[in-house]
């Protein structure tokens, strides 16, 4: 750990929480994939592991990769933002990289997070659609080739307003998520700082990391079971955000809220940690110095 180049002071550029996302999305991109399948199941008893055979027993290995196009296409666009508003506006409030309040962490990770949601839902919706696929029908199966037919057949058949079916659920996550993790992170990572027990790298950016994702995930869970169903739905399903909530418990339970969780957090525990720790090195290896201030 100690060989780890280190530098605090060194400033991340807009792109690199994109890079470091869709890395990370990636190599989680199966456990992504079967918590989607077990939220969507209704009367299911079928678990993780359970419906991890199921998949690779019906589709293959690469099944567990369906929608990752889609995936990846939606981290270089709303991650991308929300990594770029979130670090932009920090530097504007503190030029030299100096930490700034939680409150300033809160708000602009909330403004961020929205923002990039509007970007990243179109990917978004079509990613849980892809996901979704295999565990229907033959003759119920939307079969898109890929992320962009995927796109092309939404509009075409179903209107582009159906691209941002779930937009009240996904911006509620999306905010949740960036304040979860962006935020949060760089508020435990200061913390740590401050103990003097820690220094800069991997062992930093670990705790940190893994301390933002479980905090994030708990926050997002009943949003994102909401999120997932409702961009799975058929049009005009769920006339309001609170019909969907009502049906959700009346038919499956309250327990529904929080199904697949124990995947999810299995799969944005490591995301977050890959994330950070990705991001952290780009920062590091290929940031750039804060401006000089020139004493009067």
């Amino acid at each position: 750990m100690n060989n780890i180049k280190s530098d605090s002071s060194r400033l991340p550029r807009w792109y690199f929480g994109g890079l470091a996302s869709a890395g990370a999305a990636f190599i989680t991109h199966p456990l992504d994939l079967v918590k989607v399948h077990l939220q969507t199941q209704q009367h299911g008893k079928v678990g993780f592991v359970g419906q991890t055979v199921k998949i690779v027993k019906t589709e293959g290995f690469f099944g567990l990769f369906n929608g990752l196009s889609a995936s990846l296409l939606r981290q270089l666009t709303y991650s991308t933002t929300r990594f770029a508003i979130y670090g932009k506006i920090k530097q504007q409030i503190s030029p030299q990289g100096q930490p700034i309040s939680f409150g300033q962490k809160l708000l602009t990770a909330s403004f961020a997070g929205a923002a990039g949601n509007l970007v990243g839902n179109p990917w978004d919706m079509v990613m849980v659609r892809m996901q979704n696929d295999v565990k229907l029908p033959m003759d119920k199966r939307r079969n898109y080739k890929n992320v962009f037919d995927g796109l092309v057949r939404v509009m075409r058949e179903e209107g582009v307003r159906m691209l941002f079916s779930g937009l009240y659920w996904n911006t509620a996550r999306s905010v949740m998520m960036t304040v979860g993790q962006l935020c949060i992170y760089d508020q435990i990572k200061q913390m740590l700082l401050e103990t003097g027990h820690f220094s800069e790298g991997l062992a930093l950016y670990f705790t940190a990391s893994f301390t933002a994702g479980a905090i994030s995930t708990t926050m997002t869970q009943p949003v994102d079971v909401l999120k997932t169903r409702s961009m799975n739905a058929k049009p005009g399903q769920f006339r309001t955000p609170l019909h969907l909530i009502k049906y959700t418990a009346e038919v499956d339970g309250a327990r529904a809220f929080y199904k697949g969780f124990v995947p999810r957090f299995v799969r944005l525990g490591p995301f977050t940690v890959l994330i950070f720790v990705f991001f952290e090195q780009l920062r590091i290896n290929f940031g750039f110095d804060p401006p000089v201030v020139e004493k009067e």
